[in-house]
């Protein structure tokens, strides 16, 4: 097998692998056209070919999270899995990447597992993907004195919005790094949907919260971020927003709603276990 690195963005090769693995797995989500998903822009690229054809390929972004950890994600084609292709590309990317890295295992592979245990990689963090029967009954939203909900506007909101995303999530490795620029960019995006995009607001037309939400091909919906402001927690102001999102993610009539939080959130689990939803897989973070 052949590694070769390059920092222009990927061509319909990778696109062409990536496709195959969301058929084999399910994700990474990619759409037969238009831009790659943000775990695949910019940063490096690692192509692994096998007689001439692309076998494996792996993102490393040297940008990195909030906590300065360069990230990793890793793809063998599953037409040549169990074949020692992944170790070989775990070994180049530990070789190339800084001291602290941190390598995506989706679906808490076992082969992930057994790799990380030979190459001295910890189990660092791990992000649940949880999901709900859209059968499942609902309990109407309940809101503090004042508090009002609206969706979002696009060209007003989004300063406001950015600045209540920072400080609610100003412990997060990613999330917190959302900024104007990106979430314009984002509104730009075939699936985005201002009607899905949920302000809390307070007395004073303050934002203090907001629920977003996402509509997948295929009829899934997501509660694809949910934030509240410190200054206005501990007053039911999560459970709200996450209902008033769900209740619009049943009305497009879609089969699931998921979503994706910190198993060690354990504040934010229990709301959603008491919603209804369940564990359907792990995504583990490794780091040396």
């Amino acid at each position: 097998m052949r590694i070769s690195w390059q920092e222009s963005d990927p061509g319909d090769d990778v696109r062409a692998l990536l496709r195959a693995a969301m058929a084999q797995d399910g994700r990474p989500e990619v759409d037969e056209d238009g831009p790659l998903p943000r775990e695949f822009r910019d940063g490096l690229h690692l192509y692994a070919h096998e007689d001439g054809e692309l076998v494996g390929y792996a993102h490393l972004d040297t940008a990195g999270d909030a906590f300065g950890n360069q990230v990793a994600e890793l793809i063998v084609h599953p037409a040549h899995r169990r074949r020692g292709h992944g170790t070989r590309m775990v070994d180049a990317v530990l070789e190339r990447a800084g001291e602290k890295l941190r390598i995506w295992s989706h679906g808490d592979h076992p082969a992930a597992v057994r790799i990380a245990e030979r190459t001295g990689l910890a189990r660092v963090r791990e992000l649940l993907r949880m999901r709900l029967d859209n059968a499942v009954a609902l309990p109407e939203p309940e809101w503090a004195a004042g508090v009002t909900v609206r969706t979002f506007v696009p060209g007003q909101d989004e300063a406001e919005m950015v600045a209540v995303n920072g400080r609610a999530f100003d412990w997060h490795p990613e999330q917190s790094q959302l900024t104007v620029d990106e979430l314009t960019a984002t509104e730009r995006e075939g699936w985005f949907d201002p009607e899905g995009f949920f302000l809390a607001v307070d007395e004073s037309k303050n934002v203090v919260g907001f629920h977003w939400t996402k509509v997948h091909p295929g009829g899934v919906g997501e509660v694809y971020v949910v934030g509240v402001d410190p200054a206005a927690q501990g007053g039911g102001l999560g459970r709200a927003l996450t209902l008033v999102g769900l209740h619009h993610l049943r009305e497009q009539r879609l089969g699931e709603t998921i979503l994706y939080v910190e198993s060690d959130n354990s504040a934010a689990v229990a709301l959603y276990t008491r919603l209804g939803f369940t564990v359907a897989e792990t995504d583990v973070a490794y780091q040396r």
